[in-house]
């Protein structure tokens, strides 16, 4: 390989561009709808029309496979009619919904089973009504603060070049008393976010990992380097940041690979971007449902998913998950807590599950 090759810089990641869109009817009543419209327009985009972002059918491909690869370059402009929130432990009350799906291709993703038959990016444009819905939770929990997580369905920082609505969504929370705002992302995209009058009542979190997971099962996503530089300019922006580390996989070597993570945490961040700082920590898990959409999907992956050395553990609606053993378990939490208390000792690690 010539050393003009070797030297020659790795490309940052893009923003997301979809090849396909489709509109719901109504969404072109929405100032929104109509702005992303003209977006797509300028882009030269496939554009459709539908009669609902749940029913988008008849995508391109000849397999199954195929079409999921489509699905999630195409995304879907409609209205949230549902305006009743889910619950969102351990990170925060409720779930907000301004958008669902995500155009990284991570095989572990939870979403591979929510999402199910619909793995299709959607915006809803009537974000005055999501604001409207999330005013009377909070008032409702007065004199207690409410939080919303915004990213359990999407990864909104994503798509915010698009839609604009993260965006309206923090500066909502800024002028709440009782409310404040928590999402979490995996990419490195955040400069519309940077001037944003957040008052600190949104905690901006990024999603972190060891090299192994990163490299084998997240493609499509910023690279780590980018997340961290993205990181820095979060915190001299003001916000409160976070991390995810998530999913924690056990895999040879994952000692040096999660004591490097926390190393190059350390060196590389800012000192503003270390005086209120959160943890997050979850281990690896997935249904048997998961791990046989998975294998469809991304039939050459890496993941771990061996029943037999995973430990059964029953969820909140009768549907359990494989998590791994006690002794692993906390194997992981015992050793990622330390390296974090040694390279931030201010931190606070908000749960291990």
């Amino acid at each position: 390989m010539s050393t003009e090759l070797l030297s020659r810089p790795v490309p940052n990641t893009a923003v997301f561009v979809p090849e396909l869109v489709y509109f719901e009817p109504d969404a072109m009543n929405y100032t929104k709808g109509k702005m992303i419209y003209e977006w797509a327009k300028q882009q030269g985009l496939e554009i459709h029309m539908t009669t609902s972002h749940n029913q988008i059918r008849d995508l391109p491909g000849d397999t199954e496979l195929e079409k999921y690869r489509i699905a999630k370059r195409t995304l879907v402009v409609g209205i949230r009619k549902t305006l009743k929130f889910d619950t969102s432990k351990p990170s925060a009350e409720y779930a907000i919904p301004i958008a669902t799906g995500c155009m990284g291709h991570c095989h572990y993703c939870y979403l591979q089973t929510t999402l199910g038959a619909k793995p299709y990016i959607r915006v809803y444009v009537n974000i005055d009504d999501i604001l409207g819905a999330a005013q009377k939770y909070i008032d409702e929990r007065v004199p207690e603060i409410t939080r919303f997580e915004a990213a359990c369905t999407s990864d909104p920082v994503g798509l915010e070049h698009i839609s604009g609505s993260l965006k309206q969504l923090i500066e909502f929370m800024g002028q709440q008393e009782h409310g404040r705002l928590r999402f979490v992302t995996k990419y490195h995209h955040v400069e519309p976010l940077l001037d944003a009058k957040h008052n600190k009542h949104t905690r901006f979190r990024f999603s972190v990992n060891a090299d192994y997971v990163i490299k084998n099962f997240e493609p499509g996503t910023s690279k780590f380097h980018e997340r961290i530089e993205a990181a820095g300019k979060v915190a001299k922006a003001g916000y409160p940041l976070g991390f995810i580390i998530a999913p924690i996989i056990w895999h040879e070597g994952w000692e040096e690979g999660y004591a490097t993570l926390l190393e190059r945490l350390h060196q590389e961040l800012p000192t503003e971007a270390t005086i209120d700082l959160t943890f997050e920590m979850i281990q690896h898990r997935f249904t048997r449902t998961a791990k046989n959409v998975i294998e469809k999907r991304y039939p050459k992956t890496k993941l771990e998913m061996d029943e037999e050395k995973r430990k059964y553990k029953w969820g909140r609606w009768g549907q359990g998950k494989y998590v791994y053993p006690d002794e692993q378990a906390n194997a992981l939490r015992e050793f990622i807590t330390e390296q974090i208390f040694d390279k931030f000792p201010q931190a606070k690690i908000e749960y291990f599950t």
